[in-house]
């Protein structure tokens, strides 16, 4: 049986694929894009992660769903070994790219999924994350699973969109982010990153939040929405409430500012 489009022609169906799949299909594709983002490449918040590196003596540090390697590249220089983690063997490629031609020797890249980690209790001095947790299924698990392969006083951090405490403008990005992108689960509130840290046996050090703009055509150039999802996307933009669109500064190109939070929890 075939579906057919709105001209009539019959339609294939798309072959159902489990929550990895869409993953390793959303960002294989997309691996290049992610190494160049200016969102990904840039932010005061590497900065934070590296300087967390140099409190360390010889660390070895991991980088879970480390995408284009930006966290890997920051923390390289500072420590004895970075693992740069992710389910993606292409965007894993590019890291590894990368990494030889910075000339980061002590950088190896491990293929996985962030909630089984092959890596033995206590591992890592550091584990870290940045703008990936997002599209994990088992949020909890991974959480545990970082806080089992991390020593005693050490520190793990995340980095992540977030979503707003209120729960319209909360619908309204998770509405949006799963249109633009199949791969996406759910952005977390900084309220709920507390209640998930505690739950994994982590204990909170500090937290920060900040605006992140994003540049609307970009946005959805780096993973390539298909024009219909756009066209939803739009659609949704002009017919929010005025408190919404004032919460994420929406402008005219449809271009607004998401919440982004960083939250360091040690064992």
């Amino acid at each position: 049986m075939t579906k057919a489009d709105i001209n009539g022609t019959p339609a294939a169906i798309p072959t159902p694929r489990n929550h990895n799949q869409v993953v390793t299909e959303q960002f294989g594709s997309t691996a290049a894009a992610y190494l160049t983002s200016s969102v990904h490449a840039e932010g005061a918040d590497l900065q934070d992660i590296a300087d967390y590196a140099k409190k360390f003596h010889a660390a070895v540090a991991l980088d879970v769903g480390c995408g284009g390697g930006h966290v890997s590249f920051a923390l390289a220089p500072h420590v004895a070994k970075v693992i740069a983690y992710d389910l993606s063997d292409e965007m894993l490629c590019v890291v590894d790219g990368a990494a030889k031609e910075r000339g980061l020797t002590n950088l190896e890249v491990q293929q996985g999924s962030a909630d089984q980690l092959p890596f033995a209790d206590a591992t890592f001095d550091l584990v870290c994350t940045r703008y990936s947790a997002h599209h994990w299924k088992n949020l909890p698990q991974a959480l545990k699973e970082m806080a089992r392969v991390l020593k005693p006083g050490g520190k793990c951090i995340v980095i992540d969109t977030a979503s707003p405490e209120d729960i319209l403008a909360d619908t309204y990005l998770q509405s949006i982010e799963l249109l633009r992108d199949a791969s996406h689960v759910r952005n977390r509130s900084l309220t709920a990153w507390h209640a998930l840290a505690t739950n994994a046996g982590l204990t909170m050090v500090s937290d920060k939040g900040w605006k992140l703009p994003l540049q609307f055509d970009s946005w959805i150039a780096r993973m390539r929405t298909p024009s219909d999802r756009v066209v939803a996307i739009k659609s949704l933009w002009d017919s929010a409430p005025t408190e919404v669109r004032d919460y994420f500064a929406l402008e005219s190109d449809y271009s607004f500012a998401i919440d982004s939070v960083m939250i360091v929890i040690e064992k």
